[in-house]
């Protein structure tokens, strides 16, 4: 299966073609462009400097969240673009299940991990082992201090993503086994979604969402606003 994969649900942004776990380009950006300016000239460019046409592309996918909201958005809108413009079915992946795939070459607990802001963390918990890698826990949204019971007693834990320095900083003294990703693997990357995309259940392009976790910081506050003036029933 050839796939075509977009990550943008942070600061930077990727893009890649795989065939099935080979992968055969990656265009990496992390230089502060917004993704709406970066991501269908990656494509272009990717597609150009390969000679894979979108005609021999089997599946479109992408990063669907956690994430950053303008950014989940943005990628999500250029894949059903693509996938409406060339009827090529589509998928949105985990985040921090794509991420996870770029330690699949060590043994141990993964720690995917993104800075979520207000106090908490977006996480998932992945065991690898022999190069598979089994899903421990949903995608959540949780406070600092609930992360660190759950890896505290962990042997090896291996951490990674946007958030991983931040909550390396505040665990390592308290968890012995913590073990931050090498620099070229701690960030989200189009290859882990091309991984993931692998077993995921394609969709038409109207069908295809972004996976929020949690409600927008402007919802929050709109619905903080009606609790406080008593238009929101409890």
């Amino acid at each position: 299966m050839r796939i075509l994969a977009v990550e943008s649900s942070a600061k930077s942004a990727s893009v890649a073609i795989a065939e099935d776990t080979r992968i055969l380009a990656e265009v990496f950006l992390n230089n502060g462009l917004t993704h709406s300016r970066t991501i269908m000239p990656m494509i272009e460019s990717l597609i150009k400097m390969t000679g894979i046409g979108l005609d021999s592309i089997d599946r479109i996918a992408v990063a669907a969240g956690p994430g950053s909201f303008t950014g989940l958005r943005i990628g999500v809108s250029a894949v059903k673009g693509l996938s409406f413009a060339t009827g090529i079915p589509c998928c949105g992946v985990s985040t921090l299940e794509a991420m996870a795939h770029n330690m699949l070459h060590v043994d141990g607990l993964i720690c995917a991990v993104m800075d979520a802001r207000a106090g908490q963390v977006y996480n998932a918990l992945f065991r690898a082992s022999d190069g598979v890698l089994t899903r421990l826990t949903e995608d959540r949204a949780i406070s600092s201090d609930e992360l660190l019971s759950d890896i505290k007693n962990e042997k090896y834990v291996y951490i990674l993503g946007d958030g991983a320095e931040l909550c390396y900083n505040i665990f390592s003294e308290k968890t012995v086994g913590l073990k931050l990703a090498p620099g070229p693997l701690i960030l989200q990357s189009a290859r882990g979604v091309a991984l993931s995309a692998l077993d995921a259940v394609h969709v038409a392009a109207q069908d295809l969402s972004v996976r929020y976790i949690r409600l927008p910081q402007a919802e929050r506050e709109r619905l903080k606003r009606l609790k406080e003036t008593g238009e929101l029933k409890q």
